[in-house]
């Protein structure tokens, strides 16, 4: 794996500093025509912030080494993600932060070891030339975070009002070491649920940055990569059945996938749920249900009963699963269902998502 270490997001005023090719303070179609103005702002924006030996030759394509992946593992892993959030930035992270995490995350949640990451970016004629930079360097200091290298991409301007200012496409690759099997269908009853901490913190980071429903809150995103902390659980456990980062329709699609796949019942105690006080009354005041709220840096996971308690250990000492919890169990029946055992002492089913609680939350 890559240990490139993480580098802070400069300053507005040292990006400025550098700009010693481009001339206008804003996008324009000229940066979108392939011509000596695109070639001017991948250099000066690009280029230069993500700092990757791969990018910097320019050609349509990276090359890497097959020995230097084959040494890692036996099993090439390759996901793509894109990300239109609104707004660009919010409580705790930014969608170049959040780009980055969400493809590693889809990586290491499969077993990889995250290594390379492209960038697209579709960007609306008239974006501020230092949003642009803001983004690019967050997504540089995340990347290094994750120890993963930006090598190739794709820029693209559109006509003013065609696209909301900015939305990002990543892919991602990384090689699975061999013996490393996680997949959704592999769940058995006595089985254990583990989740790294607390749940919703995405969405009402998302919903208190829009504005539009006057609340106050301090939540900040849980935008994370996992990688690391995945690679702990699966040293301790290379046995670990299920894992999968719960963004997009939050835990309680994660488990139904789970569920469904392996046809087993998901029991969750709502009780253990990590799940803070304000999340909470955000969802009691507009109606939502914080099972279904978007994460960014939370991952459940089903381990063998044997192995829980020694997972669990593993990620309440890391960072990214301080307040890591054991939720629920697997049991035989009834099959391709999760059930919530409630703070009130009843039960209740847990279905999929129909429609969307919060539009552009990723």
């Amino acid at each position: 794996m890559n240990t490139l270490q993480p580098s802070p997001v400069p300053p507005l005023s040292e990006m400025r500093q550098r700009n010693d090719k481009l001339k206008t303070a804003t996008i324009t179609l000229a940066h979108g025509s392939g011509g000596k103005a695109m070639r001017d702002l991948i250099d000066d924006v690009f280029v230069r912030t993500f700092d990757s030996p791969e990018l910097a030759l320019l050609e349509d394509q990276a090359r890497f080494p097959l020995a230097q992946m084959t040494a890692l593992g036996d099993r090439l892993a390759m996901t793509t993600d894109s990300y239109v959030v609104d707004p660009l930035f919010f409580p705790g992270g930014d969608i170049g932060k959040l780009a980055v995490t969400g493809t590693v995350n889809d990586l290491a949640v499969g077993g990889a070891i995250p290594l390379y990451l492209t960038c697209s970016m579709i960007i609306e004629e008239g974006l501020s030339m230092d949003v642009l930079r803001r983004v690019a360097a967050s997504m540089k200091k995340t990347a290094d975070e994750a120890g993963v290298r930006i090598v190739t991409g794709d820029t693209k301007v559109v006509h003013k009002g065609a696209a909301d200012k900015l939305f990002i496409n990543t892919a991602g690759i990384g090689v699975i070491p061999t013996d490393i099997q996680p997949g959704s269908e592999r769940a058995r009853a006595g089985d254990v649920i583990l989740i790294n901490g607390y749940v919703g913190d995405h969405g009402a980071a998302i919903v208190d940055a829009r504005g539009e429903m006057s609340l106050q809150n301090t939540i900040e995103t849980d935008c994370q990569p996992l990688n690391t902390l995945i690679q702990a659980m699966l040293e301790v456990c290379p046995q670990i059945r299920c894992m999968r980062d719960a963004t997009r329709g939050g835990i309680a699609t994660v488990l139904n996938e789970f569920a469904s796949a392996s046809d087993v019942c998901i029991r969750v105690n709502e009780a253990a749920l990590p799940l803070r006080d304000e999340v909470r009354g955000m969802c009691e005041i507009l109606g939502l249900d914080p099972l279904y709220l978007a994460n960014e840096g939370k991952l459940v996971a089903v381990v063998p009963v044997e192995f829980a308690d020694e997972v669990l250990s593993v990620m309440q000492a890391h960072p990214a699963g301080v307040d890591s919890a054991v939720i629920g169990e697997v049991t035989a029946t009834p099959q391709s269902s999760v059930i919530l055992s409630t703070l009130f002492g009843g039960q209740r089913m847990v279905d999929m998502l129909v429609g969307e609680q919060l539009p552009r939350i990723c």
